[in-house]
């Protein structure tokens, strides 16, 4: 499994330069790839966004990361919609679960 944990903050133009539509629309395509598994956000109440990806493999993970489309919203984001981010993928190496 891997596991990308991306956060980021928004600039205050982000919605005016399209960020919802294009994070929606990126986020509908991610889930149709081969090895998706899943993907959650949550918005801490200073602004910080953190979304939590997980991919069944970096094979799966890495045509994601080389997508067309994909690299198209990385470009926007640097240049119009996130004031800051950080990305880290990593590498599953124990997972547990209750109940």
């Amino acid at each position: 499994m891997i596991v990308t944990v991306f956060r980021s903050r928004l600039r205050s133009d982000a919605a005016a330069n399209g960020y919802d539509e294009t994070a929606d629309y990126l986020e509908d395509k991610a889930r149709t790839m081969p090895g998706f598994v899943s993907i959650k956000t949550f918005v801490a109440e200073d602004g910080e966004r953190v979304s939590i990806v997980e991919f069944e493999n970096l094979e799966s993970h890495d045509v994601w990361r080389r997508d067309v489309d994909h690299r198209r919203g990385q470009e926007l984001g640097r240049s119009s919609f996130y004031a800051d981010y950080e990305i880290s993928v990593c590498e599953r190496i124990r997972h547990a679960q209750f109940p």
